[in-house]
């Protein structure tokens, strides 16, 4: 989800794009190890928004009015029609949607096993900083990819709303009851660790994808651009704690 914090959908240190970068998808998808790394690409996403889905959904059950339940209730549905639009494009490629979104289930249900709220504030916290993490992650590699894929990353990652709502309840919690910033800062501190060791892991099982992501395929990132990006993402979670009302 995007944040009005966040980083833009190009980097602005981004490379002019070449390569595979500069080819639509019917070019790109001639090299078979780039077309399974999208494949992995789009499983990964598909599964997260199908995961995003359900924890809205499941925290809404917290939200202490009718008006914050029918709030998170909407972005579900947003959340949703990302899952769709995701899952219509692994089939139009000619890919199974399930298979691809297989092996990343584990993973990304361990990661909101991890990472359940124990209240209201909590699950604001975690959809604004934990799911804006990964969705700065994947819109950094979405500048190595064709143009066809990219657009449709970018578009799924748009913002649902969450942002703007999210800073406005945990501001108010905080003006309330200072003593609950601390707290939130801390779950704050644990998501960002959580969400890159996960990021981290959906690379490092993948070889397609973490292929493309280190220079095999496409316009991968050297190790230099790694620790780039990886800087910054936490620039980005450390404006967004700013907006909260909490310190990185």
């Amino acid at each position: 989800m995007e944040t009005p914090n966040a980083a833009d959908s190009t980097p602005d240190d981004a490379p002019e794009s070449t390569g595979i970068a500069a080819q639509d998808w019917a070019q790109a998808s001639a090299e078979p190890q780039y077309r399974a790394a999208v494949i992995d690409l789009l499983g990964a996403l598909a599964y997260g928004e199908l995961a995003a889905f359900e924890r809205l959904a499941e925290d809404a059950k917290l939200a202490p009015t009718i008006d914050d339940k029918a709030e998170l209730a909407k972005m579900a549905s947003a959340e949703f029609h990302h899952f769709e639009r995701l899952r219509n494009r692994i089939a139009a490629i000619e890919a199974e949607p399930n298979e691809a979104m297989e092996p990343f289930a584990a993973a990304l249900d361990e990661f909101h096993r991890q990472t359940a709220p124990s209240d209201w504030l909590e699950g604001l916290v975690k959809a604004y900083v934990g799911d804006s993490i990964a969705s700065d992650f994947y819109r950094e590699v979405a500048t190595r990819l064709d143009t066809d894929t990219r657009d449709l990353v970018l578009q799924v990652l748009d913002d649902t709303g969450h942002a703007s709502f999210a800073v406005e309840k945990v501001r108010a919690a905080i003006k309330a009851d200072p003593r609950v910033g601390g707290r939130l800062a801390l779950w704050a501190r644990r998501l960002m660790g959580e969400a890159l060791s996960q990021a981290q892991r959906v690379v490092a099982d993948r070889d397609a994808l973490s292929t493309m992501l280190v220079g095999g395929v496409a316009d991968g990132f050297d190790l230099a651009e790694v620790g780039r990006m990886f800087s910054r993402i936490t620039e980005a979670h450390t404006k967004r704690m700013a907006a909260l009302g909490l310190s990185a």
